[in-house]
């Protein structure tokens, strides 16, 4: 039996018509959590060592957009639609004192309109739909995927570009189509095939960001979300 057969069979021994041995797959069980958490940690620290200051520019720029009384717009699909929806209420609601809240729209969050876009045009279109009725050129546009070809996002990513919204993206891999279109100002990309080591980066990245972007903004509060006088 072959090394990794020998280990599938320790793991689902019920599978090969013998009975779990407990003490056993309690080892396994800790190795694996030893493991995981290993790699996660592995990962994480690639990531911000290759990218922090690709990390700060994004918060300038995110920075930016809240200067110049815009508002960020986030989207995703299926768990990266929690990250978009995570990163929409963070900026929205702070959670340290002092810090105001900033305008952001999870553009993922009105199931009746994203049905009844997907439903009579396209899923393509769910996202483009929103952005006609809602975005204005100085926002920002913040899309989650973690194979960076989400077809929704790269269309959303074209007409945000063509309204001259600034764009931000977090995504896994290799970056995909997101990273390889030229659409996205700031593209931020988790270099792992894990899913879950890419979505755990970029949930710590946008709590970055968002401590990043208060820590921009302090000199301008109490001027954040005015009209500007024409």
């Amino acid at each position: 039996m072959s090394d990794t057969a020998n280990q599938l069979q320790q793991l689902y021994p019920f599978l090969h018509g013998d009975k779990k041995n407990p003490e056993q797959e309690n080892t396994t069980l800790l190795e694996s959590v030893k493991q995981k958490s290993e790699h996660s940690l592995t990962v994480k620290k690639a990531f911000f060592a290759n990218n922090a200051q690709a990390l700060v520019d994004a918060a300038k720029a995110i920075a930016q957009v809240y200067i110049d009384n815009g508002r960020m717009l986030t989207m995703g699909n299926g768990g990266s639609s929690c990250d978009a929806s995570h990163f929409a209420v963070e900026f929205q609601h702070p959670i340290t004192a002092g810090r105001p809240a900033l305008p952001a729209i999870n553009l993922v969050m009105d199931t009746a309109m994203i049905s009844a876009v997907a439903n009579d045009v396209g899923i393509k279109h769910v996202f483009i739909r929103q952005l006609e009725a809602h975005g204005q050129s100085a926002d920002g546009l913040f899309g989650f995927s973690t194979s960076g070809n989400s077809e929704n996002l790269l269309a959303a990513f074209t007409k945000a570009k063509q309204m001259g919204i600034t764009t931000f993206a977090l995504a896994g891999g290799n970056g995909g189509e997101m990273k390889a279109s030229g659409l996205i100002d700031h593209c931020l990309v988790v270099e792992t095939d894990s899913i879950h080591r890419v979505q755990e980066v970029h949930v710590a990245s946008y709590h970055i960001l968002w401590d990043l972007v208060h820590t921009l903004l302090a000199d301008h509060r109490g001027k954040l979300g005015v009209a500007t006088q024409q």
